[in-house]
């Protein structure tokens, strides 16, 4: 009989967990929604934080990348002998031969520089497993697949498009069929096999690509030595040119460094939003709920009874919302992390099937946790403590705000509101908390992007040089005299022209710096491009130079100190006038007036025109005219800039990451509001009663939020800045370089001031819908609400 009470009770327990869920249907969504978009956002964060870490060395290793790709001449090494070297000492796989080409190349009608082509069967292998991320490998004359990262639709090659080979008789045409990553870039594209025998038999030079793995290749030392072994092995003259992947590896590691340390700023606020805001709203859900504990130990639930039922209450939710926010958080990743693959540029990322498990698995755990406490401490009250609790706070909470309001002479409904906080101080610390963090999200979102942008066009000078004239790969490797005089002559022609310098650029020696180190000349004033300054200024006159940050750190000289520059020609002395932002990987670099180094501003080293647009001008317009001007056989082609890839991603990232934050705040509000009102629902009712109008109802509802939400506000502006700052020169420092004041200093009063109004529309937007409720209540339906 005992053991019939007792399961009777256990199923008692669950049809109030069940009844409860159906009863609380708004909070039960809205619990279930946390979890959704704090699972999502934890999910999205670890994926981030995977990506970001050693992203390089991860699809080297996925993709079997080859240590070095060895270029031969197939006139002196037969298939068989290129075959024996995969027997040589420290050779662990190799790939090819592949039969290959480099080939001047035109789309769209203009030159598409030079493209070093593969006749390769298929993707895989034991030895650089490419990557296809749109397309399909080709499979039959006339195809082509890109070494590149899916287009993106905003200008460049899209699937279909046709790149012309203008070099060879007939100028044949290949279609492009694909786009995929080879994580070394051991070529341009890839063919077939019987497509690139075509191409060498229509006078291209024949030449073949063998890839290797070794052993040993973790330094440039061992890269050389496994070169010179395979060189021995084969015929004298066999190998024309060797690729190391450590070059690749320098490159993907100094460009995607930049991004780590503001992915796991953002990564990081998400999961502390989740664990402030899910524990908030499920220990909450059991404290609103103490009048029903009451009544449950009245009718004869033990403690650990009313624990599972409000375990159960909470779970079942919890658990939807946690499945759902793994399969969003799956959802946002995938486009993410298809960008990042390609600015970090390996073949693919995916989300790490351990995010897919640890964050639905942490946050019900955490959800355990967070409700396992209240419900406890609930499940050992005595019905009458229970009951009590539930109808009103502790006694003497809030009595001394509410007499200050009094004494403020504000609206009754008004001074209602704003003294409610002080009955439930945990409560309203835990809602602060969570407007203070999503409001910091926002206005850190909008200061990061202004940072960013600031940083992408002072190293990418988009804003000041929307347009560049470069040497183009389909006419002579060095332009005539004539054809360099017709660049200015065209610049001059253009009214839409407002500046233009030549650049021109060569390796020097400086004394103090090991190596090289890579100098840049400009033959005329080139102020206007504006280079973001570290510190100094930017040099006026003849003797002067700048430098970035790498050059300052390796030659161990700072800003007003002399320097001494070997240029191969002549040796000259400058000081230095200031340091600019130019991370170049961690690479010296060094700026100068032609006149200050003439050895570098020679013919032989223009690499290019940097040109400035008078306001209104468009850059694609003028771009057209230019290179119809200049003509298609000219040596040289106007092109937009590089826009900076990882810039782009990084902005991208930070309004989706911040509009998750704000929207977990704003469901945090939401719930606060909500238990408050359901805590208070017969005062609510004693209030309409009494006479309170609707508006005033409204009011008052709202106005308990509206102290913390200024309060919150207060916190979130220095949090923010400050939080900008840090992940500022955080990111500056992963990248080796300083960063110019400019880039921190994006608030000024008036804009902060704006944004802080951040919280206060996130807590007013969480509490509208149960003020909206609490104003349209009847007083008889407030009154028998539980």
């Amino acid at each position: 009989m005992n053991r019939l009470r007792a399961i009777a009770r256990w199923l008692a327990a669950i049809r109030t967990a069940t009844g409860g869920i159906r009863r609380h249907k708004l909070q039960a969504i809205v619990i279930g929604s946390v979890l959704l978009i704090s699972t999502a956002s934890a999910t999205l964060g670890f994926a981030l934080l995977a990506a970001s870490n050693a992203p390089f060395q991860h699809g080297f290793s996925a993709q079997r990348g080859a240590h070095v790709a060895v270029t031969v001449n197939t006139a002196h090494a037969s298939p068989a002998e290129l075959a024996a070297t995969a027997t040589l000492h420290g050779v662990t796989a190799t790939a090819g031969p592949f039969g290959a080409a480099t080939l001047p190349t035109k789309w769209g009608g203009q030159p598409f520089g030079q493209l070093t082509l593969a006749g390769r069967a298929a993707p895989g292998g034991p030895v650089d497993d490419v990557v296809l991320s749109v397309g399909h490998w080709p499979d039959g004359p006339g195809q082509l697949v890109l070494d590149g990262p899916a287009p993106s639709g905003q200008g460049g090659p899209q699937l279909g498009n046709t790149v012309t080979i203008p070099g060879l008789r007939g100028s044949p045409a290949l279609t492009i069929v694909g786009f995929a990553n080879s994580i070394t870039n051991t070529v341009d594209g890839w063919v077939t096999p019987g497509e690139i025998t075509h191409l060498q038999a229509l006078g291209a030079p024949a030449s073949a690509q063998m890839l290797y793995r070794f052993a040993s290749a973790g330094s440039y030392t061992q890269i050389r030595a496994n070169v010179t072994e395979v060189s021995r092995a084969l015929p004298p003259g066999s190998v024309t040119g060797a690729a190391s992947w450590l070059s690749a590896e320098n490159s993907a590691t100094g460009n995607g460094a930049i991004m780590e340390p503001f992915v796991v700023a953002f990564a990081l606020i998400g999961l502390i939003m989740a664990v402030l805001i899910v524990g908030n709203v499920v220990s909450g859900a059991v404290v609103a709920g103490y009048y029903r504990i009451g009544v449950l130990r009245s009718l004869g639930l033990s403690p650990a009874q009313v624990v599972v039922a409000y375990l159960s209450r909470v779970g079942w939710p919890a658990l939807v919302g946690c499945l759902a926010g793994v399969v969003v958080g799956n959802v946002l990743a995938a486009p993410v992390l298809s960008d990042s693959a390609g600015a970090y540029g390996v073949g693919s990322q995916q989300v790490p099937w351990w995010a897919s498990v640890a964050a639905p698995a942490g946050m019900l755990v955490l959800t355990a946790l967070a409700a396992l406490g209240p419900a406890w401490r609930a499940g050992r009250l005595s019905a009458v403590q229970a009951i009590a609790a539930g109808r009103a706070p502790r006694s003497g909470r809030g009595y001394a705000a509410h007499r200050l309001a009094t004494r403020l002479r504000l609206p009754r409904p008004a001074g209602l509101g704003l003294a409610a906080p002080f009955a439930r101080p945990g409560r309203t610390a835990v809602s602060l908390a969570a407007i203070a963090f999503g409001a910091t999200a926002v206005i850190f979102a909008f200061g990061l992007n202004s940072s960013l942008t600031r940083a992408a066009q002072s190293q990418t000078h988009s804003a000041t040089v929307p347009v560049q004239i470069q040497e183009s790969q389909n006419g002579p490797q060095s332009p005539s005299t004539a054809q360099t005089a017709a660049v200015t002559a065209v610049l001059r022609a253009q009214p839409g022209t407002a500046h233009y310098v030549a650049l021109y650029g060569n390796q020097v020696k400086v004394a103090g710096i090991a190596g090289n180190v890579f100098a840049q000349a400009y033959a005329g004033n080139a102020a206007w491009i504006d280079y973001g300054l570290i510190s100094g200024r930017w040099y006026s006159a003849g003797g002067e130079v700048d430098v970035n940050t790498a050059f300052l750190s390796q030659s161990g000289l700072g800003v007003g100190d002399t320097v001494t520059v070997n240029t191969g020609t002549s040796q000259v002395t400058a000081r230095i006038a200031g340091e600019v932002f130019d991370p170049s990987g961690g690479d010296a670099r060094l700026y100068g007036s032609g006149q200050t180094l003439p050895g570098v501003a020679t013919s032989q080293n223009l690499q290019q025109y940097d040109v400035g647009l008078r306001p209104g001008t468009s850059a694609t317009g003028y771009i057209q005219t230019v290179n119809r001007a200049l003509g298609t056989n000219n040596a040289w082609q106007a092109t937009p800039p590089d826009g900076g890839q990882f810039y782009s991603i990084a902005i991208g990232l930070v309004g989706l990451l911040a509009l998750m934050v704000a929207a977990a705040a704003g469901l945090g509000v939401l719930n606060t509001v909500l238990m408050t009102t359901r805590d208070r629902v017969h005062d609510l009712g004693i209030f309409k009663a009494l006479g309170m109008r609707p508006g005033q109802m409204l009011t008052m509802v709202v106005c308990w939020i509206a102290g913390p939400a200024v309060l919150a506000a207060v916190i979130a502006a220095p949090a923010a800045v400050a939080l900008n700052t840090a992940t500022i020169r955080a990111m500056a420092g992963t990248a080796h370089t300083g960063v110019p004041a400019s880039f921190t200093q994006v608030f000024p009063p008036s804009r902060l001031a704006l944004l802080s109004l951040a919280a206060i529309a996130i807590a007013v937007a969480g509490a509208l819908l149960p003020a909206s409720w609490a104003a349209r209540a009847r007083p008889a339906v407030a009154l028998r609400t539980e």
